[in-house]
């Protein structure tokens, strides 16, 4: 069950796609929503430090906290316009803190929900994906800055390739699933499956006994790397929602983001459920 759901506030935008479908989430679940906004430490290079006054070191700290504090009040605007349970904070960090702050308070929550990071700029959201997937043991969904649409599920896509990751995923997004009005198990092979081998009969048979029809579609690449591959399917059957394992390497104890991971999340276009 998704009864308690954790948003990262994008700040500095107009307008927080992150923040408008993890309400339209909690809208669907009748979850309570939680809304971090990071007041950022100012970055000084260390070339100038002690050389910057104090008065401009005050001053950017407190334009961070009122870019925070527009964040925190749109998303308590947004919330009580839906009728939810919400509470919000504002906390000091600085940007490489902050993520793995982020990472640690989503553990105490269903599940996290963050925005993508925009192409060419510089923004924390990226860090804040990788520390909500890799150090929180929760799903976290992540929504593309493109998205304009609340929560659908006419229908959705779940990525399987019988992985740890891809079965978590799995797990944690029944609630999803039950949902669905459509669901395609995807499952993507560089080569062509053998005459007697029914690829995706297993996973099809679990997710039955559990209610769910789905059509199993097996693809191969041809050569396309496997992001690309899931996602030109996602446009072509006008997908609503992903499900997938989101997959990384430990390097000296630091989680190092899977290529079709950091694929997907570079270049998404629908909302999409990751699990680790």
């Amino acid at each position: 069950m998704i009864k308690d759901i954790v948003v990262n506030l994008g700040i500095g935008g107009e307008r927080d796609y992150a923040c408008d479908y993890a309400v339209s989430i909690a809208s669907a679940f009748g979850a309570h929503l939680t809304g971090i906004a990071y007041a950022y430490e100012p970055v000084l290079p260390p070339t100038i430090m002690g050389g910057v006054p104090a008065d401009v070191i005050t001053a950017q700290r407190a334009e961070g906290e009122r870019i925070a504090t527009s964040a925190v009040t749109r998303f308590q605007k947004a919330t009580s316009r839906a009728g939810l349970s919400s509470d919000s904070r504002v906390l000091s960090a600085s940007l490489a803190g902050a993520s793995d702050l982020f990472g640690r308070i989503a553990r105490r929550f269903d599940l996290a929900v963050v925005g993508q990071a925009e192409p060419d700029m510089v923004s924390p959201e990226e860090l804040i994906v990788e520390a909500a997937l890799f150090e929180s043991g929760r799903p976290v969904v992540v929504v593309p800055y493109i998205q304009r649409d609340p929560l659908k599920l006419e229908r959705v896509i779940l990525c399987w390739d019988a992985s740890r990751t891809a079965a978590r995923a799995l797990g944690d997004a029944m609630p999803f699933l039950h949902r669905a009005k459509s669901i395609d198990v995807l499952m993507v092979a560089s080569e062509r499956a053998k005459s007697d081998e029914i690829p995706g009969a297993d996973i099809a048979h679990h997710l039955a006994r559990h209610g769910l029809t789905v059509d199993v579609k097996r693809i191969v690449t041809g050569g396309t790397d496997v992001p690309s591959t899931i996602l030109s399917y996602a446009a072509d059957v006008s997908a609503d929602f992903l499900v997938m394992g989101g997959y990384g390497h430990s390097r000296l104890r630091e989680f190092i983001l899977g290529g079709a991971t950091r694929g997907i999340l570079s270049s998404m276009t629908v909302p999409t459920l990751m699990s680790h």
